[in-house]
């Protein structure tokens, strides 16, 4: 018979390898960033949920549809089938079947899928599909309401801050590094509207959960806030 001392260690060590971590925060203050470096650092599954509804977002556009005409984005989401696959840690996004990844950066999607994610009916779809791929635990949910919805047990939550000039100005790099033009003021722009909308939609709102750690990544690099994350982890062992 294992010692007392012995099954709370190998409790402890098994439960240190399925933690289901919940990040969540507004555009461009570094989630995906961060939620992509503490998975490897954790060797978890990095579940980018912002990808499932930009998904979302590029068939509601590719349908022709108006993505805030809710009656008629509701109608095509039987018709959708959206799967995210892993390999050698980089997610690809496929819907029905097609390769979409690359398209779902655009400011044109990231504005739909703002307007997409108000939809109840669109959060309802996807809500069920998030909690499956976190289930077994030993993952980093990274989206607005993680911590507050669809993870609310997390074991571990964060919420992710940056000054607004900051944010803007990270997500203008994005936007120009992957070919895309603008001028930073629209950007600037773009995410204020981004912020209003994710912050006053009926449906899970962008919010903080009350027992979520914030951190502000205004002026630290992703690998310090990772190292501000791991210590935090590591207390709740």
């Amino acid at each position: 018979m294992m010692r007392g001392h012995d099954v709370g260690s190998a409790a402890k060590e098994q439960r240190a390898s399925r933690l289901v971590i919940a990040i969540d925060g507004p555009a461009g203050v570094g989630k995906s960033t961060v939620a992509k470096l503490l998975a490897s650092r954790l060797n978890y599954l990095y579940l980018d949920t912002g990808a499932l509804y930009r998904a979302t977002a590029w068939a509601v556009i590719e349908s022709g549809r108006d993505p805030a005409d809710a009656k008629a984005v509701a109608a095509l989401l039987p018709s959708l089938s959206i799967q995210m696959q892993l390999h050698h840690g980089a997610a690809t996004v496929l819907v029905n079947s097609r390769d979409v990844t690359g398209e779902l950066r655009t400011p044109e999607v990231s504005s739909a899928a703002s307007v997409v994610s108000a939809i109840p009916a669109v959060r309802a779809w996807l809500l069920p599909l998030q909690r499956q791929i976190g289930q077994g635990g030993a993952v980093v949910a990274e989206g607005r309401d993680m911590g507050t919805t669809v993870f609310p047990s997390a074991d571990v939550k964060f919420f992710l801050e940056a000054d607004p000039n900051v944010r803007a100005q990270r997500r203008h790099r994005e936007l120009v590094t992957a070919g895309h033009s603008g001028a930073l003021e629209e950007t600037s722009a773009d995410l204020s509207s981004r912020d209003t909308r994710d912050r006053s939609r009926s449906i899970a709102p962008l919010a903080p959960a009350e027992d979520a750690r914030h951190i502000d990544t205004s002026n630290v690099c992703a690998a310090e806030v990772v190292d501000q994350m791991m210590a935090v982890i590591a207390a709740k062992l």
